[in-house]
């Protein structure tokens, strides 16, 4: 509950949306606590994007000279064919749309890490926990954590991803608000044995797609593997073998370099394996306990806007919070400033935005007429789904 005046927040999750909203809630007077279930920051992770309102977000945090720095800016996107055979390379911002050269690729792990050092001496983080009973009553939220600990809060707030357990406790299974988008994908680091550095190269065949992302020439590369199917994954294929070898099994026969990376994916030691996905829910608050980034509202990868989402959601929930002290107003003063935002960037994989991974023969041919026209253009038009958020001003307690 409320300690020296403040009221009390604990944030469950820190990545992205958890840090940044610890920040802007810390700057309005609020006494935060982070849990997170790793034991430690986690470090690494395939490069994200910070685009269009985001990037304010995080010039209003004070990071972005910092996140500029460390913009990996890939200068060429390579397209193969089945064969291995060139069918385009572009500059990398006929691709992004970012036709003022002013979005950010970064690892997410250094985005993570600028987003904890902003709030690791003003914020409690307790790191190799998690929420494990959550129960509300009139006067606050009783939290129970895995280690025993137990205390009261007079919010909460789940920032803990797509998979999100605080979701699944307040509102029910993820198959309610799931919506599958037809891939599965999986993602690790494997050496840089091409000599590729700051670029993308991307084969493609119907309905199977494999990328390597190189930021620098003496980096790992970060390996995309991703595939189509029309029907979401048994609950059995969650076991890190059984995904191994349905990924084995989908890019049997592919050509180019394509087997080498199954292989590498075979070693690899941080594989990630998950579905293309949106979470679409019709409220994401509930009594005292609101969710924000992924855990309300992913994107996708097919969108590119997931951290964007999360920064500016992070945002949009603290100025909510700090405008009223009364919870169920904030709350809804959050949906209602963000809900269109979300929607316009969650729509970009119904009106033809997301087209790097064609299903069919004639669907790629076309992608492929595309992309030969954009080698002869500076860049794509910018995504007005982007930046068709307004930031309100910030007004931070004294």
């Amino acid at each position: 509950m409320s300690t020296n005046g403040k009221r009390t927040v604990l944030i469950s999750g820190a990545s992205v949306s958890g840090p940044a909203l610890a920040y802007w809630l810390h700057r309005a007077g609020f006494a935060v606590t982070v849990v997170e279930r790793a034991a430690a920051l986690r470090a690494g992770g395939y490069p994200v994007d910070v685009r269009g309102t985001a990037v304010e977000v995080v010039r209003r945090m004070g990071i972005l000279p910092h996140l500029r720095e460390a913009h990996i800016d890939a200068r060429r996107f390579t397209f193969l064919d089945a064969d291995g055979g060139e069918v385009a390379a572009v500059g990398a911002r006929a691709v992004t749309g970012d036709a003022q050269g002013s979005d950010l690729e970064v690892r997410r792990g250094d985005l993570a890490a600028r987003l904890y050092a902003l709030v690791r001496d003003d914020v409690e983080f307790r790191f190799g926990d998690s929420v494990e009973r959550l129960d509300q009553s009139g006067g606050g939220a009783d939290v129970t954590f895995r280690s025993g600990l137990r205390r009261t809060y007079d919010l909460v707030i789940g920032a803990d991803g797509m998979h999100s357990r605080t979701r699944e406790a307040l509102f029910g299974p993820e198959k309610r608000f799931h919506r599958y988008l037809g891939y599965w994908f999986a993602l690790f680091t494997m050496p840089n044995t091409f000599g590729l550095a700051r670029e993308v190269v991307m084969w493609n065949a119907p309905g199977r797609a494999a990328a390597l992302y190189a930021v620098g020439a003496h980096d790992d590369l970060h390996a995309f593997l991703t595939f189509h199917r029309p029907h979401p994954p048994l609950d059995g294929l969650r076991h890190p073998d059984a995904q191994r070898e349905l990924v084995a099994e989908a890019f049997a026969g592919a050509g180019w370099e394509v087997p080498a990376i199954v292989g590498a994916l075979r070693a690899a030691d941080d594989p990630f394996f998950d579905t293309a996905g949106q979470i679409r829910m019709p409220r994401w608050s509930r009594g005292r306990v609101a969710l924000v980034g992924d855990a309300a509202y992913a994107p996708s990868f097919l969108t590119g806007q997931g951290t964007s989402l999360a920064l500016a959601g992070a945002y949009m929930l603290a100025h909510a919070l700090a405008a009223h002290p009364d919870h169920v107003r904030a709350f809804a003063a959050y949906e209602r400033g963000l809900r269109d935002f979300v929607a316009a960037n969650q729509a970009l994989v119904d009106v033809g935005d997301a087209t790097l991974f064609p299903t069919t023969a004639r669907a790629l041919e076309r992608r492929n007429a595309a992309l030969r026209g954009l080698g002869t253009m500076p860049a794509a038009p910018p995504r007005p789904a982007h930046e068709a958020l307004a930031l309100p001003e910030f007004t931070a307690r004294p």
